[in-house]
Order: structure tokens, then C-alpha cells, then sequence
């Protein structure tokens, strides 16, 4: 094999599998639907991407090529029906960094959400220690600035996606699973479904790992054989934090209580406390999700003053409760929340950092068949706002469903303001809006395109 060609190559996932061929030697190209700042840094290392489909493009050598495609494609996209008549050896990106993973240790984070911050901080932990490792990830990390990391330690840290099952190609020494809510019900129906994949995921960690899950996510572990372990923001669990204590800004200072366990290289590490600890970026759900990240770095064999150190130093996520601007007069956030229980679990955050203050959020929902599916639960998380600007739906793959629009969360939405809007309206309406104190944007669609423009409009009032 000397080609890899990508279809679908500027999604976040398939384009840190792009790097790591690319990395290797391998001629990589590809297609995408639009430009963007992902497909410019690809195309920076010296990956040809072309955003119109053209079979021609396509490497001619079947028998040396790899095609790679994303199920965000549709079916009948004309690259994919190209080769797949032509005969080509096509694979789905999960069967990739599913074969990629097993020449490897590998720490897999999987959950509806909490997986991309925590996997992101896992492969810091790692990476900051000194031990370093190879790590997949679903968004782009602010230490490296990149979702690639490359390594010789050979561990390997996955985020575990479980649109389309993706995450059954992975059979991981540790795992971590932050939550099981409905999601993707074009995908499973129902949430009863949605865990039963999990349950899936969880058996297939090796029988001498170790599964570290949120206290209180429900799933059937009868079939798991590794050693399952806890972890808790509030109360006590195998992993959680003492003496917690809030500091200004949002952070948080506590003590790591980790219980007594056996590392997957079989070393084995008496009950004992990290005392001290801060996660480097604010919020309740980051220190969670840093317990989480931490349980499986000492599970996976670090010690445990490497990971208070590598705590502190992280910087997150990009689009992942991202502080753009924070002053007394304007703060400015970007999160990528688009999901009903990680609107709340922000909104909760950011009244915590910002007690007393109006928070105006603007929103963009991402799908149609999601939208239909949590309307109510939309409203209900978004009326947590003082005021609500409410974009159209983002389509992403899907074609529109008849009566499902903004409108159904909309009508419902008990905030003290609310406006209906266009992406194209949001920069003229701010303009002419004087009362902005904490401004967040939500969403995973192609809200992301107005951060900078927000960002600079804002700067120009402090």
C-alpha cells in the first residue's frame, strides 16, 4: 500500500488519521464538502484536498491504495459508489484506528459526552509526564494545538465514538465510559439500545484492564472481565475528590482519593490521596472529567505526582467551554455542547463563574432527527439562560424532516428573552446590542465560523 485516500478528510476524526498516515510516509489525499480550518492545516503538511467530488482524483492503483471513508457520507455520494464498484479495499475510519490501536496499549474514552475534554486530557497526562503517547482525538488540543499525537511509548489513547457503533472496533487495556444518555437515536432507536452498545464496549476490554465508569451510568457489566472502578465529581466513589474547595475564576482545588489497584503491566499501587490538585480550566464538569482522565494515567501505569503536575498544566480543548474574552464588563465562551444534557451541564458552569451576571447564549442545533428527539429537553436546558438566540438547524447529513425546525424548541423556551435568528443576522444583531455581559455560543454545527467575528466585535467595547 502506498496511497490513503480519505473521504470525508476534514472531519475531526478522520483528519488525525490523515496526519498519522501522512505521518508515515504514505501519499494521503482526499475530499471534502467545504474548506476549513482543519482542511487548511491538512493541506499545510502536504496533503492534496479537493472540495468538489471527482472520481479522477481518486488514485488510479487500486491494488496500492487504502480508501478510508467516513459514515457522515451519504451512501450514494459518487466517490464512495466509485469505489466500491471499482473494487477498491475501502474501510470505515472507526476500522482504521481500530487496526491502528491493536498494536497498541490502548486507553479508550468513551461516552454520549465528556469524551473529547477527557480523552484530550488523558493523552496530556501522558504527554506532559514525560512518558508520552500516540492519541486519537475528537477536537484540537490547546497544549499541542493539533488532534494528533505521534510517540515511540507504544500507548495509544482513543476517543471512542459510539455514532454508528464506531467504538466496537476498539478492545482497550483501560476504557473510561463518562455517560450513556440518549443520543443518536437514528442510530439506536432508544437509549436501551444506546447501552447496550456500551455494555458491548465495556466486554471487550482485555480480561487484565480495568474499566473506569461514572458512578451512577447504568450498564449491564455481566460480560465485562476486566476490573470495573468509579469515579464522582460529588460523593465518594473508587476515584474522587476530598476537600473540595472553589476558587476564583471557577477553579476548583482538591484532593484525589484513588483507591488501591493493580496497573495493566501488573504493578500494584496501595489506596492513597493526591493532594492539591487544580484541572487548568474552570468548571465543575473539568475537574469530573479530570478524575476520570487521572483514574485511568494510574491505572495505565503513572505515578501519581506526574499526574497532579500535568493537571495543572492543561488548557483544554478548542470549542470546548473555550474563554475567549474574560473581563469584568464582557466575557465571550465557545462551546461545542449540542446535546440537551451538556447545554445544562454549561450553563450550570458558567453561572458558577459568573454568579450575578445576565448570560445570553446563542444556539444552534445540530441535526434534524436530534432536534425532533429532544425538543422538549432543548427547551428545558435552554430556558436556563437569561437570553436565548436561537439559529436554524444545522444539517449536517441529513435531509430536512417536515415540521422539525427551530421553532419547536423555540415556542417552549421560558427564558427571560428569546429571539429566533439566522447564522447571517447574529453579527448585525450584536451590534446593536448594548447589554452583552457573558455571551456564550453553543453548538456543533458551523457556528464555529462566527467566533472570530464575535470575538473582534466584542474587543472593540472593552
Amino acid at each position: 500500500m502506498k496511497n490513503v485516500y480519505f473521504i470525508g478528510i476534514g472531519g475531526i476524526g478522520m483528519s488525525a488519521i490523515a496526519r498519522y498516515y501522512n505521518h508515515a510516509g504514505y501519499q494521503v489525499s482526499g475530499y471534502d464538502r467545504t474548506p476549513s480550518k482543519l482542511t487548511q492545516k491538512l493541506e499545510e503538511e502536504g496533503i492534496h484536498i479537493h472540495y468538489t467530488p471527482r472520481t479522477d482524483a481518486i488514485p488510479q492503483d487500486k491494488e496500492e491504495t487504502l480508501v478510508i471513508y467516513t459514515p457522515a457520507i451519504p451512501k450514494d455520494m459518487e466517490e464512495l459508489v466509485y469505489v466500491q464498484e471499482k473494487g477498491y479495499r475501502l474501510i470505515k475510519r472507526s476500522r482504521a484506528l481500530g487496526e491502528i490501536a491493536s498494536t497498541q496499549k490502548c486507553l479508550g474514552v468513551a461516552g454520549t459526552h465528556g469524551k473529547t475534554t477527557t480523552s484530550t486530557l488523558l493523552a496530556h497526562l501522558y504527554t506532559h509526564s514525560g512518558e508520552g503517547c500516540s492519541a486519537f482525538l475528537g477536537g484540537i488540543s490547546k497544549n499541542y494545538h493539533t488532534n494528533l499525537l505521534l510517540s515511540k511509548n507504544p500507548v495509544l489513547v482513543a476517543e471512542a465514538d459510539e455514532f454508528d457503533r464506531s467504538f466496537l472496533q476498539l478492545f482497550p487495556d483501560v476504557a473510561i465510559i463518562t455517560s450513556t444518555d440518549a443520543d443518536h437515536l437514528d442510530i439506536y432507536g432508544d437509549v436501551n439500545t444506546i447501552r447496550e452498545a456500551f455494555a458491548e464496549f465495556a466486554g471487550q476490554i482485555k480480561e487484565n484492564g480495568a474499566l473506569v465508569l461514572k458512578k451512577g451510568v447504568e450498564i449491564d457489566l455481566s460480560n465485562v472481565k476486566a476490573k470495573v472502578y468509579s469515579y464522582t465529581f460529588e460523593g465518594e466513589a473508587d476515584f474522587y475528590p476530598a476537600n473540595l474547595q472553589p476558587v476564583e475564576g471557577g477553579y476548583y482545588r482538591f484532593n484525589l482519593v484513588y483507591p488501591a489497584y493493580t496497573t495493566i503491566y501488573g504493578t500494584t499501587v496501595q489506596a492513597g490521596t493526591i493532594e492539591g490538585c487544580t484541572v487548568g480550566i474552570p468548571g465543575w464538569v473539568n475537574v469530573e472529567n479530570g478524575i476520570a482522565a487521572a483514574a485511568a494515567a494510574l491505572l495505565g501505569g503513572l505515578q501519581p505526582e506526574k499526574v497532579k503536575e500535568a493537571l495543572t498544566a492543561f488548557q483544554g480543548v478548542e470549542r470546548r467551554f473555550d474563554v475567549h474574552i474574560n473581563t469584568p464588563e464582557i466575557a465571550y465562551i465557545d462551546d461545542y455542547a449540542h446535546h440537551p444534557q451538556e447545554l445544562a451541564s454549561a450553563i450550570t458552569s458558567l453561572r458558577n463563574i459568573f454568579p450575578g451576571r445576565k448570560i445570553t447564549g446563542i444556539f444552534q442545533p445540530h441535526l434534524y432527527t436530534r432536534t425532533r428527539d429532544f425538543a422538549p429537553e432543548f427547551a428545558k436546558s435552554l430556558s436556563m439562560l437569561d437570553e436565548l438566540l436561537l439559529l436554524d438547524i444545522y444539517p449536517a447529513r441529513e435531509l430536512p424532516i417536515e415540521g422539525v425546525t427551530s421553532e419547536i424548541i423555540f415556542k417552549d423556551v421560558a427564558a427571560e428573552k428569546k429571539t429566533l435568528l439566522k447564522k447571517e443576522e447574529v453579527l448585525d444583531f450584536l451590534k446593536g446590542k448594548e447589554d452583552v455581559d457573558v455571551l456564550v455560543t453553543f453548538g456543533a454545527g458551523d457556528i464555529d465560523r462566527l467566533i472570530v467575528p464575535i470575538e473582534n466585535l466584542l474587543k472593540e467595547r472593552i
